[in-house]
């Protein structure tokens, strides 16, 4: 199973160049570093990190009595791996060797320090005299103290995408009146890193070459930003010639994180709080992607040519790149590394599956019938498997192309995680305006064989109403808070509910926009054997896009805190701040996340989880694929 610090592409072939390309630029830039080091003495760092202790579970049943004082109780406001650094002018760098560089600059610092010492691979870097080197905070970024922009741009806030204004009618609270759909693509191509809205924004995605062109870039032209580039290319570099690998920087309340693979680097730049690990994670993603569209052998033909620009392979892609990063503050598993299957019947999905699999016997790879981001079912042929992050990536891609909307297609893709080096080859076709079949072959002639599977595909799911079962899901949605079951240890397996049936035996909270039981307001559910995941549709007290967005980014904090190698792993964590409760509990079986009222009491959430889990165990024939090959990456 992935984790969100494995390294889901590496190879041993991605070595990194280790000289710095001959540039008047890449010059300049060395000389002005090294003018600086040489100005700086070293002093020990004391590294103070307090430790979380993991608590310890025996079973799968969460006890209010005995387990209620091992769960860890943490006050977010102490909670030093989410600690946000007031200390602007801070720039920490963690590189591969697990050194950590802190330079700190001081404008009234006169005296010279002259004590070099080490302290367990850490140490410090104070600069003496503070006008050798512009300070981080003066990098222009507007709003950061010392920066020359600031001022100018005193009367702008900082951009988030869902920030719009719709006839020039004002927002509130970052809501406007009318909320416009989501439309992929590329967004302000009129700016460039001089521009103070660009700068104002609060998360950019950045693809260059390991010669300093720019491939991507989520906001501007990339061309108006080669310099900006040259730049992150002589950062990364000039860490390498120094023998480690720079992973992430810290300057204020910006993260710069870094990604590299062989000759392609990937930086993100984030201000939005989200930890490391779902930064770093969400550039691995984006490096699938873009190996989905051209395989890793595109690194051959920088073997051949250094500079070579391979911005034309990718052109008219902006849309895949742009609604994957979209799908960062909202998709469950980009972090979970799971797919989500529509609810449907048990047999209405074995009939679904049984369809397919008499495609697969006759030569297809995979046969995976989806509705938009859901699947329906999934077939794949003897001891063949498809890990999650290669359908999310493959619905990604086909979801955000028009013209697999307008007819049947069939197209070269790679799965990065099956064969990163070679082409599969897929027919698309949607047989509604949400549902598509994809039928991945090896082989590039099979079209016509595919188109003939499709049609009996079609014929059959047809016929037997399936497409309109499927239909009638997406209408009627998933698991609702306020269907939990009352007593789920008073019913037997031949009086388990069903989704959508409103029985009896059911709780339904009277009060109107309190969401579930007990304050439940959502909850997400991983079957680590499945690597499937169910969440519960969102209740009314957290039913505006800024709110579901705040919640996602709670479950990537607690999710990245739960699987810290270096505090955990944890068994169970209980969070309480001004927005939520957030409980967590990992077993060997399943993970489950679960965000309550703020003023939700501890005993009944922790009761509240054990009903939750009985209920996922209740319908788990109509939520997961059952019988799906589990995925041992």
């Amino acid at each position: 199973m992935a984790s969100d610090s494995d390294s889901a592409y590496d190879s041993a072939a991605d070595q990194n160049p280790n000289s710095l390309p001959d540039t008047p630029i890449n010059h300049q830039f060395n000389s002005a570093i090294d003018d600086h080091l040489s100005s700086l003495t070293l002093t020990p760092l004391n590294d103070a990190v307090s430790d979380l202790a993991p608590s310890q579970s025996s079973n799968n049943v969460l006890d209010a009595n005995s387990l209620a004082d091992q769960i860890e109780a943490i006050d977010r406001n102490s909670s030093p791996e989410f600690e946000v650094s007031t200390v602007e002018t801070t720039l920490e760098v963690a590189v591969s060797s697990e050194v950590v560089v802190v330079v700190e600059e001081r404008e009234n610092n006169l005296e010279r320090e002259s004590n070099l010492e080490s302290d367990g691979g850490v140490v410090v870097w104070r600069e003496v005299e503070g006008d050798a080197v512009a300070s981080p905070s003066s990098s222009g970024y507007a709003g950061e103290r010392g920066s020359s922009s600031a001022s100018s741009a005193s009367g702008i806030e900082e951009i988030e995408e869902h920030q719009v204004r719709v006839r020039d009618r004002s927002l509130v609270n970052g809501i406007a009146d009318s909320q416009p759909a989501w439309i992929p693509g590329k967004r302000h191509e009129n700016e460039d890193d001089a521009s103070i809205s660009w700068r104002k924004r609060k998360k950019h995605f950045f693809i260059l070459s390991h010669s300093g062109k720019p491939i991507y870039s989520r906001y501007g032209d990339e061309h108006k930003l080669a310099g900006f580039s040259a730049t992150l290319q002589a950062i990364i570099s000039f860490v390498e010639n120094g023998g480690d690998r720079v992973k992430l920087v810290r300057a204020g309340k910006h993260q710069v994180v870094f990604l590299v693979k062989g000759p392609i680097y990937l930086v993100c730049i984030s201000c939005t709080e989200e930890p490391y690990e779902s930064l770093r994670g969400q550039l691995e993603l984006l490096y699938g992607q873009m190996i989905l569209i051209l395989t890793k052998s595109v690194n051959r033909c920088f073997e051949k040519n250094s500079k070579f620009d391979m911005t034309p392979l990718l052109g008219g892609t902006d849309a895949v790149f742009s609604s994957l990063i979209h799908s960062f503050s909202w998709n469950p598993a980009t972090f979970l590394h799971a797919y989500t299957c529509l609810p449907l019947a048990y047999p209405t999905r074995q009939a679904a599956g049984a369809i397919l699999q008499d495609v697969a016997d006759s030569g297809v790879l995979f046969a995976i019938l989806m509705c938009k981001h859901k699947v329906v079912s999934l077939v794949g042929a003897h001891k063949t498997s498809l890990h999650p992050n290669d359908m999310l990536l493959l619905s990604n891609f086909v979801m955000s192309s028009e013209s697999f909307r307008t007819s049947e297609s069939f197209s070269p893709i790679c799965l990065p995680k099956y064969n990163p080096m070679a082409f599969l080859y897929a027919y698309v076709q949607y047989l509604d305006v949400n549902t598509y079949l994809v039928l991945l072959t090896t082989n590039s002639d099979a079209f016509y064989h595919l188109k003939e599977c499709r049609i009996h595909i079609e014929a059959v799911l047809l016929k037997a109403n399936l497409l309109t079962e499927v239909q009638r899901s997406m209408l009627d949605g998933g698991m609702h808070v306020e269907d939990l079951p009352a007593d789920p240890s008073s019913r037997t397996g031949s009086a388990s509910s069903h989704l959508g049936q409103h029985s009896p035996d059911r709780f339904r909270d009277t009060r109107t926009g309190v969401g579930g039981p007990c304050g439940l307001w959502h909850f997400i559910y991983r079957s680590i054997y499945l690597d499937q995941y169910v969440s519960s549709e969102f209740s009314s007290p957290i039913n505006t896009p800024q709110q579901q967005k705040r919640l996602y980014r709670a479950y990537q904090k607690i999710y990245a805190s739960m699987h810290d190698k270096g505090f955990g792993p944890h068994k169970t964590q209980f969070r309480r701040d001004e927005n939520y409760v957030l409980l967590c509990w990992v077993t060997q079986d399943f993970e489950l996340y679960a965000a309550f009222d703020p003023l939700a009491d501890k005993a009944l959430a922790i009761k509240t989880c054990n009903r939750v889990c009985q209920w996922v165990k209740d319908v788990e024939n109509e939520i997961f694929l059952l019988g799906a090959s589990p995925f041992s990456w």
